[in-house]
């Protein structure tokens, strides 16, 4: 890996830590640096892809034409000659899977709300002439607002005849095939995902699979027969359901039409299953339009059209998040980017060099162990540590932005509702003290004035700051911000090097004035000299302080991490920590489980006879604030699923959980 290769994604997002892993392939937690909202970002190898570089592209296109309220958004695409990175909408709940395990089986109420959403989902893929042939509850994600989102569309078809148009490629997971498919006929791909969809039916209501064995063999006869069996816990309605949609005979199956307003489905809603999109890529919001035409200084027309392009690169991303801050109640803002070192240097700095290093909310850890999907990949790469030379550029990026916090002021924001003019003022005006700005201002409605996109040499700035003065009856209407670049003292050889912008108190009815003569520039340059070496100083101690054999030895953590109750967290009857750690290793050694010990985290991994890594997955202890207990968080990161969940019965009822 190169540093080249993180270098584009970094210039939008900032990075976290590693929340899903495959062979060649892991989902990183990101934050988009313009909004602050969350993302996941799933970064591939293009070498280690190989032959499934293809099945990528096709997952990109797919999601690029698919826009539902029930599929995870693609935001953004960037590829380099090594890598492609797919930042994609986060969801913190995890898989489907890993929630039916945490309740073993869904109660019919609940399975019918999300069973609801995925009959929704999968209407509209057909209605655009797809089929997702890999339908599993592994590729079904859990939002914070606990709906689902249909993810992995790497084994999707879109048939050129359309959706009658009849398939050869035998894919997907057996257990969820369709029996056509496994006997190598052409099948129609909407038929095959009824099937899948059935399956999935049956594992929410019951916890277990329909036609299930170790033997795949003995799987693909189950499934040509299409007899499984009916738990005595099955509703009459439930059951014919299910007996609908598992017809070994294709033509015999349920259709998604006739789904949407199934007796089944329709039980306690008084409409059916509403499969359009919610987000059609035709209509743009228009407080989104706005704020963009605002940030980039354009008209909102020509804003319009380039989003409309649907290019999934920086303003596509921008974009949706910002409408996806809209549809959870947040403000439509985006945050004005410091001038970094690197900008500052510069003779301009657009929106690909612009960062910001402050957020709304800082990310939860106990929100970030949560995957992002199984990575179904082929064995390529190890799970235990990534690439050392990857983390340090990761976490050398983290620090320059977190150093450069300690000696800046705070960043600013500011939010459009309406359109706004941004008034600059000229070199010619800006060469003349005591500009009068009143008559200019009468006429314009209230403004922020930006941070300038250029580095202001010294004397342009003193006199900018000491011969302006803002006043007159238009600013009675709203409040406003004035930004006032100032220079910053760092290192006196460079005269143009800017700290970030000084905002001055938001005003009612008053006029503002700025008169800072030489002596008043010249005590906060003190005090703000004093500040940046205070901040140094802290820092020195800081690497000292790491440094300190004694001191870093303290430093380790002492406990097991804090984390909120979660499905992916079993509680136990255990109080000490320790002990249950100890529990788990044993009962791990017995199973012939590998393992590497990090902390209180396990990361574990099991191998066939002939060495190829079958399953990753990791084991954490971990203490529960509410109630005062210790639990095991798991979470599967390569491997069939439903052989994880029986790894996972056997490890846990041997630790007397």
């Amino acid at each position: 890996m190169s540093v080249s290769s993180y270098e584009e994604i970094l210039k939008y997002y900032e990075l976290r830590e590693t929340i899903g892993t495959g062979g060649f392939a892991k989902v990183k937690l990101g934050r988009h640096l313009l909004t602050g909202e969350k993302v996941a970002i799933k970064i591939m190898d293009k070498l280690a892809l190989g032959d499934d570089l293809p099945r990528v592209k096709t997952e990109i296109d797919a999601m690029k034409n698919l826009s539902h309220q029930h599929i995870c958004r693609l935001y953004h695409v960037i590829e380099t000659s090594k890598k492609i990175f797919m930042v994609l909408e986060y969801c913190p709940g995890g898989e489907l899977f890993d929630y039916i395990i945490s309740k073993d089986r869904l109660s019919e109420e609940e399975a019918r709300v999300f069973f609801r959403q995925i009959v929704s989902a999968i209407a509209y893929v057909h209605s655009q002439g797809y089929a997702h042939r890999d339908l599993k509850p592994e590729n079904l994600l859990i939002d914070e607002e606990h709906n689902l989102k249909l993810i992995d569309f790497g084994l999707c078809a879109k048939p050129k005849g359309g959706l009658d148009y009849h398939l050869n490629t035998c894919c997907g997971s057996p257990a969820y095939a369709a029996p056509e498919l496994i006997q190598g006929k052409a099948y129609i791909g909407s038929e095959a995902d009824i099937w899948s969809m059935g399956v999935l039916l049956y594992a929410l209501l019951c916890g277990f699979l329909p036609f299930d064995d170790d033997n795949v063999m003995a799987v693909y006869r189950r499934i040509m027969r299409g007899k499984y069996t009916i738990p005595k816990w099955l509703s009459p309605s439930s059951t014919l359901l299910l007996n609908q949609m598992l017809q070994v005979d294709p033509k015999k199956r349920i259709t998604v039409k006739h789904l949407l307003s199934h007796p089944w489905l329709m039980q306690g809603y008084s409409d059916a299953v509403q499969w359009q999109s919610k987000y059609p890529q035709g209509h743009l919001d228009e407080d989104c339009v706005t704020e963009l035409s605002v940030f980039h200084n354009q008209s909102r027309k020509s804003m319009s059209e380039l989003i409309s392009e649907w290019n999934y690169d920086q303003l596509s991303a921008t974009y949706l998040l910002l409408q996806s801050k809209k549809a959870r109640g947040k403000r439509v803002r985006l945050r004005v980017p410091l001038l970094t070192e690197h900008a500052s240097t510069t003779q301009s700095a657009g929106p690909e060099s612009e960062k910001t290093t402050t957020y709304e909310d800082a990310p939860d850890s106990s929100e970030m162990p949560y995957a992002f999907g199984s990575m179904e990949f082929s064995d390529a790469a190890s799970l235990f540590e990534e690439s050392p030379l990857e983390e340090f550029i990761l976490n050398n990026h983290r620090t320059n932005q977190h150093s450069s916090r300690d000696a800046q002021l705070d960043n600013t924001e500011f939010t459009v509702s309406t359109p706004v003019t941004r008034k600059v003022a000229s070199k010619n005006h800006a060469s003349k003290e005591n500009v009068d700005t009143e008559s200019a201002l009468k006429n314009e409605m209230p403004f922020a004035l930006p941070a300038p996109k250029t580095p202001f040499g010294k004397s342009q700035i003193e006199k900018q700051v000491q011969g302006t003065s803002i006043q007159g009856p238009a600013f009675k209407e709203r409040q406003f911000t004035t930004v006032t670049p100032i220079k910053k003292p760092k290192n006196p050889a460079n005269t143009n090097e800017l700290t970030t912008a000084e905002v001055l108190p938001e005003r009612r009815c008053h006029s503002v004035e700025l008169d800072l003569n030489l002596a008043h520039v010249d005590s906060n340059q003190k005090k703000r000299k004093a500040k940046i070496f205070g901040s140094l100083e802290r820092g020195l101690d800081k690497v000292i302080t790491m440094l300190t054999p004694s001191k870093k030895k303290r430093s380790t953590r002492d406990g097991p991490r804090k984390l909120k109750a979660h499905y992916n967290v079993t509680t136990t009857q255990l109080r000490n920590p320790d002990q249950l750690l100890n529990e788990i290793i044993s009962v791990l050694s017995k199973k012939q489980v590998e393992y590497v010990k990090k902390g209180y985290t396990l990361k574990c991994q099991t191998q066939s006879d002939f060495g190829k890594v079958t399953m990753k997955f990791e084991l954490e202890v971990c203490q529960l604030s509410k109630p005062e207990v210790v639990g095991i968080r798991r979470q599967r990161l390569k491997g069939d699923a439903w052989v994880y969940k029986r790894l996972m019965d056997d490890i846990l009822s041997s630790c007397q959980v």
